[in-house]
């Protein structure tokens, strides 16, 4: 869908040249001298690079309509992810590279909000923390009671965060899908 480089909001999804770009940030700048023009900040949709870009004012450009759909994870089946459409409960089998690092917070039963363009999956939605338990650490050593000391903890997904020397093997953690940190015992 056309629009001009006035309209732009944060948020928006481009459609241009070198593929699809979210908008993170604009300004329109109107110089005293000469035309006015449109300064922008762009995220890479598909890589997660960032592009700084400018426009002319009023210049055309291609908003890109993403298809937001709320879907289920089911189970891993083999190298796929299995999900299920929460509307129309069709199954979709997505490989790891197009879910990229949402994988590591995928439990059975999970809700992400999976954007796609046409039928390419261009972005994953997380909430903002998940409930993970600890497969594997190291026991807590006694008298090891240096303020903030942290051990490396494996997560049931395969991640790997540092945690506080109380945590233990089977203990339930609330991890940061943003920064993949440790938040609190759930």
């Amino acid at each position: 869908m056309a629009m001009t480089t006035n309209d732009l909001k944060n948020g928006m999804t481009l459609n241009l040249p070198e593929g699809l770009f979210q908008v993170v940030d604009f300004q329109h700048v109107k110089p005293g001298k000469g035309g006015a023009f449109v300064r922008t900040t762009l995220r890479n949709v598909r890589t997660g690079a960032q592009l700084e870009r400018t426009f002319r004012a009023a210049e055309k450009v291609d908003q890109a309509r993403l298809d937001k759909r709320e879907m289920q994870y089911l189970y891993k089946d083999g190298e796929d992810y299995v999900f299920m459409d929460n509307s129309s409960y069709e199954q979709m089998h997505v490989g790891r590279a197009a879910l990229g690092s949402a994988v590591d917070y995928l439990v059975d039963g999970a809700a992400p909000i999976i954007n796609m363009y046409g039928d390419e999956i261009v972005g994953v939605e997380l909430p903002a923390a998940v409930e993970l338990t600890v497969r594997e650490t190291e026991p807590g050593v006694q008298g090891d009671r240096v303020s903030g000391a942290r051990k490396p903890a494996t997560m049931e997904t395969g991640l790997v965060v540092q945690v506080p020397l109380f945590v233990n093997t089977g203990d339930r953690l609330r991890i940061d899908t943003r920064s993949g940190e440790y938040i609190t015992r759930a």
